[in-house]
């Protein structure tokens, strides 16, 4: 088994990717122990309330590249270890029989060379597979540089693989990630995404990589500005079908002179993921929502700053207003929207029925009418102030693995 403390500094080490999820592969068990299929293998909260746990762990953190923003890069004064693909398959499976996780989420560094560290992540995940009858989730870091065969025969056994982007321009890499470019980043992505695409075609379900790419970007390490990011983000979406970009807030976990000395703070983080939400589910822009040299603003929600910024189309009639400006609406979510067009079919709505309908009125009102019916303000200055006061009073926390179960699921079904 694995020892103690070689344990602790690799799982310490991975500890700052938030680039794992929910699963939703659709891996089948063929005899073996484990499940990929229930949606939500991190420590998470799944949409159904469950919160499920994943072992994060690096094979190496005996890196040859020198990340700048890294604790393991190749300068740093810190004890190196690497672990055998058979001692993380044992713990693996050993956690998993004593009912401590219900997947594995393994990253490294770059260990030697690309290659060898893929290789290594290779096998460990086909010996869990074909030796150890794991049939749980499993999401495998890929290695920039690596040969993209290895890489493809590793996806093969994967539910899913994230490559970090971690810095969103060429020129913030070529400074703290000498090692890395945007082209070995980017080309592993689209070329798992085409592969993707054919197993898709020819109906093999399940099998490469069921549960699609993520990546993660490093937030305030380097000077770009929110548009920015979330043009990239919108890019990722469109051309490598991704299902997911994570923002990590940027601490100082080394020092350097290229780096600043003060973290980012978890509120950038925060307003990141809700225009990331409006990105994916409600029909947004990335031009609609900030220009490309702008952070998000501070004060309100993505969603609030696109309303005020257009308040000459304000306010819609919720009983006659099309899908797509409903969910435009602040205060009005996604399942809200839909509730509303199947409800206004067959009776006149009124404010009273959006409130059992869970439409957040304190904002949606300055918005909308019901049934010829206002209750907003009429004054900018004032919706402004009452929007703005409203989100003081709901101050953004980073969740951990110990926040309150009760809040933190509150916090992560709040409709925008």
């Amino acid at each position: 088994m694995i020892s103690e403390e070689k344990l602790r500094i690799l799982t310490e080490s991975a500890k700052y990717d938030v680039s794992c999820s929910s699963s939703g592969s659709n891996r089948k068990n063929s005899g073996g122990i484990g499940n990929g299929k229930p949606a939500g293998c991190c420590h998470t909260f799944t949409p159904d309330g469950r919160c499920v746990s994943l072992l994060k762990i690096l094979m190496s953190n005996d890196c040859v590249f020198n990340c700048r923003y890294c604790m393991s890069r190749s300068e740093a004064d810190v004890p190196r270890v690497t672990a055998t693909p058979e001692e993380i398959c044992e713990l693996t499976v050993d956690f998993y029989k004593r009912n401590y996780i219900e997947g594995l989420f393994l990253s490294s560094a770059v260990c030697v060379s690309p290659d060898y560290a893929m290789e290594r992540l290779l096998l460990t995940v086909k010996k869990l597979r074909t030796e150890y009858g794991f049939h749980g989730y499993v999401h495998v870091k890929g290695i920039p540089h690596a040969d993209e065969a290895i890489v493809r025969e590793t996806a093969a056994y994967a539910d899913r693989m994230s490559y970090n982007v971690e810095l969103p321009s060429e020129r913030s890499l070529k400074l703290l990630a000498p090692q890395k470019t945007k082209e070995s980043l980017l080309a592993p992505m689209r070329n798992l995404a085409k592969q993707s695409r054919i197993f898709r075609e020819e109906k093999r379900k399940g099998r490469f990589l069921p549960a699609g790419q993520t990546t993660q970007m490093i937030v305030g390490a380097s000077p770009e500005a929110d548009g920015q990011i979330l043009r990239l983000t919108q890019s990722l979406y469109r051309n490598t079908g991704l299902k997911r970009v994570y923002y990590s807030s940027y601490v100082p976990v080394v020092h350097d002179s290229v780096l600043p000395d003060v973290p980012a703070g978890a509120l950038r983080e925060h307003r990141l993921y809700q225009a990331d939400w409006l990105l994916r589910f409600y029909g947004f822009s990335v031009e609609e929502i900030v220009p490309e040299g702008e952070n998000l603003a501070t004060e309100y929600d993505p969603k609030c700053a696109w309303a005020l910024r257009n308040l000459h189309l304000f306010p819609i009639e919720v009983n006659r207003a099309p899908l797509e400006m409903l969910l435009r609406v602040p205060g009005i979510g996604a399942r809200s929207a839909y509730r509303i067009t199947e409800a206004r079919r067959y009776t006149a709505l009124t404010f009273e029925h959006l409130k059992k309908m869970r439409v957040v009125l304190k904002r949606a009102r300055h918005f909308l009418t019901a049934n010829g019916k206002f209750y907003g303000s009429e004054n900018e200055r004032a919706v402004k102030g009452l929007l703005a006061s409203g989100e003081a009073q709901t101050n953004a926390v980073q969740l951990s693995l110990f926040s309150n179960p009760e809040t933190a699921f509150s916090a992560l079904t709040g409709e925008l």
